[in-house]
């Protein structure tokens, strides 16, 4: 399968004018980008405090009807950070967060970084063993529990470790600045003890430091239990320096909209720290809503947006309105967003510029689009090789000599990012699960790379197409499928809300079979016509074998769609009104399946 996207000389060289504007931008970004002294005292906490000079009484932070300028935020933060060390929190020492998006988060986790003091932010869709595991990882002193999660905490607190935490520190879901809200038994109110701790920035004789932990971010474990990735300052400034200077020019003038949870990086990393960057306003939501969106972009006069691709789809199928460019929004900065929506999104609501990305919380190297190109995570300064992989595996291939190949330009390949004393990979907090996604001795003896698990594919003048996570890239019939090629042509069908390809496995055939899961715009389908338009766009061993089709498909907290799940229930009707289809040997189109003939297939009686 393959693309028509490629990047000329020509594309790169018409943007050069919009680049020698942005000059003095991408001068001071890429000094925060390049950073390399760990033991620089340039940390998160500084950052919000030069902010708090610059632009004191700017709007820091939008949250519903609330606003919190820079000098406000930094004294309230001060307040944490002082609570904290009189606790006998010290450099080095971890606290949990476990908060949905509200600004106490934020808070609270300058307040620790002033201090040195690392803030694991716990998935707030964790529940059970997932959630006292995540907590466990990483041994924190205390933990910090909003209460639209606190009976959710309740339920596991017997699992964990006696005396980890020491402290359950309690913030009532209100503005807890003015209002301290109810103590539940067997917490403390952390609101009522930080409010009168002192509101100057705390001066210490050991300052944190570049190089220390400032963060755990967490991996999806979709294929099994997360792992705590620990992220330094260095990463805020790469992020404040890559995607708040050098992509987005951000300005005291600009806000930037957030509704994605703040416990994963591109919330966290990307959009604060692009706000940060620009002493601009962040607008903080709880949840993303797309019947609203557009009224709270006009509403907070949004001029940038912080998404992930499936948010974009869900704005796309609203319905069309004379109101579709009314809006101050111009950027946008994410990841995700597929090629075979890309355009008709810019198109439909005038937006200038897709600072599309990649990166990752645990990953030694981000991709950045800084020169707006269409269809394109962008490039990078960091040294990285695109190499040969056996399928449905994370593992490269190596030669007859034992070095790793790489692959052609056009060609996806496995991305990976090379480690050196610049260019570091902070890893897991788990020795063995950082040692298992290093590749060592890969061109030459001694060289030692990070194993992103990724297919990219490089599409000219050094930019790159996100193409499959691996896994998601399956093998049918001697033929590789990527479940990405397969979505962006089904995108283009019309009528359909939702598509997410995948592989199942068929006892005793060759590979996996295709299976895609939909959901349709007005609840009838033409499996007939979808059919003849799959037959007609893809080869024959991409169309996929089997249909379900359903009224929503489950997904993360990060709008990620819960592939294993699907995977797992695989092709089988889960009750009678549950429709799944197959492509069948010796019939036409699409049949619906039934118990019978679901066993038929498994018997291989009735083969595909």
């Amino acid at each position: 399968m393959s693309t028509t996207d490629v990047i000329r000389p020509r594309d790169v060289l018409r943007k050069v004018p919009s680049l020698l504007r942005r000059f003095p931008f991408l001068a001071r970004g890429y000094y925060y980008y390049a950073l390399r002294k760990d033991n620089k005292p340039l940390t998160l906490g500084t950052l919000v405090e030069r902010n708090a000079r610059r632009h004191s009484e700017r709007t820091a932070i939008f949250y519903d009807d609330h606003r919190i300028t820079y000098h406000e935020f930094n004294t309230w933060a001060n307040q944490y950070a002082h609570f904290f060390r009189i606790q006998g929190l010290r450099k080095g020492d971890t606290i949990a967060i476990f908060l949905e998006n509200r600004p106490e988060l934020l808070a609270a986790l300058t307040g620790a970084a002033k201090v040195g003091v690392a803030c694991a932010m716990i998935n707030t869709s964790q529940k059970g063993h997932v959630l006292s595991h995540s907590i466990s990882l990483v041994r924190p002193k205390m933990i910090v529990v909003g209460e639209e999660l606190r009976e959710t905490l309740d339920e596991i607190r017997g699992e964990l470790p006696h005396g980890e935490p020491e402290r359950f520190l309690y913030l009532a879901d209100t503005d807890t600045r003015v209002h301290y809200g109810q103590t539940p038994e067997g917490y403390e109110n952390l609101a009522a003890l930080v409010s009168g701790c002192e509101t100057e920035n705390p001066v210490l004789s050991d300052p944190p430091r570049l190089g220390d932990t400032a963060v755990y971010l967490y991996t999806s474990g979709t294929t099994g239990l997360p792992k705590a990735a620990p992220g330094s300052h260095r990463k805020f400034c790469k992020a404040y320096g890559g995607f708040g200077l050098m992509s987005l020019s951000m300005t005291p003038d600009d806000v930037l909209y957030c509704s994605l949870p703040f416990y994963h990086g591109t919330a966290l990393l990307v959009c604060w720290g692009s706000v940060l960057a620009g002493g601009s306003a962040l607008v903080m939501k709880r949840r993303f809503s797309a019947s609203a969106f557009w009224d709270d972009v006009r509403f907070y006069g949004a001029t940038t947006f912080g998404y992930v691709g499936e948010l974009c789809r869900y704005l796309l199928n609203q319905p069309r309105t004379a109101q579709d460019r009314n809006h101050p929004l111009r950027k946008m900065v994410g990841n995700g967003l597929r090629p075979s929506i890309w355009n008709e999104f810019k198109d439909r609501f005038g937006i200038e510029q897709v600072a599309e990305l990649y990166a990752s919380s645990e990953g030694n190297i981000g991709f950045t689009n800084v020169f707006n190109l269409d269809r394109t995570v962008g490039m990078s300064t960091a040294p990285y090789a695109l190499v040969k992989y056996k399928e449905g595996t994370k593992e490269p291939i190596r030669n007859e000599q034992g070095w790793l190949e790489e692959v052609e330009q056009g060609e996806p390949g496995l991305l990976l990012g090379e480690i050196t004393k610049k260019w570091q990979f902070e890893g897991y907090t788990q020795k063995e699960a950082t040692e298992k996604s290093i590749v060592r001795d890969a061109f030459k003896k001694g060289d030692a790379w990070f194993n992103t698990g990724d297919l990219m594919r490089n599409i000219g003048c050094r930019h790159l197409q996100f193409v499959d996570r691996m896994g998601d890239t399956f093998r049918w019939k001697g033929e590789n499928v990527s479940t990405t090629e397969v979505e962006n042509i089904i995108d283009g069908y019309g009528g359909i809300e939702e598509a997410i390809v995948y592989g199942v496995e068929v006892p005793d055939a060759d590979g996996k079979a295709g299976m895609v899961t939909l959901v349709p715009s007005e609840g009838h389908l033409d499996l007939d016509a979808l059919h003849r338009y799959l037959t007609e766009n893809l080869p024959p061993y991409a169309v996929p074998v089997f249909v379900r089709i359903a009224e929503e498909i489950p997904k993360t907290g990060t709008f990620k769609y819960k592939k294993t799940d699907l995977q797992k229930q695989g092709y089988h009707p889960i009750d009678q009104d549950d429709r799944v289809y197959a492509l069948l040997r010796g019939k036409d189109g699409y049949q619906r399946l039934d118990d019978k003939t679901v066993k038929a297939i498994e018997s291989g009686e009735q083969p595909l």
